[in-house]
């Protein structure tokens, strides 16, 4: 169900946008799970979104591109550091 309600935003905004550059998956899930990121991507042709399986079953501590050569949308997963981000903004709220 939470893939299938990913598939419904990126279709929803590639229309407002009239258009798709890229996809990019983060945070826990996005950069941990090959699976979410394969049932995203699944049956999204129409879009020219054509997922590497074995580059998206790779694990890395960089950036990284996923997508296939012939796709034209880039599918990147970009790790995170939220608690680092949490704390940044905590002290940025103390500050003011």
């Amino acid at each position: 169900m939470n893939a299938y309600r990913i598939k419904k935003f990126i279709g929803s905004y590639t229309a407002a946008m009239n258009g798709l550059d890229a996809i990019i998956f983060t945070a826990g899930i996005g950069e941990n799970s090959s699976f979410m990121r394969q049932l995203v991507c699944k049956d999204m042709e129409y879009f020219n979104i054509h997922l590497d399986d074995s580059k998206n079953d790779l694990r890395a501590s960089s950036s990284r591109e996923i997508n296939t050569k012939d796709s034209a949308v880039k599918i990147l997963v970009i790790p995170t550091n939220e608690e680092l981000e949490i704390a940044k903004q905590s002290v940025d709220l103390f500050k003011n």
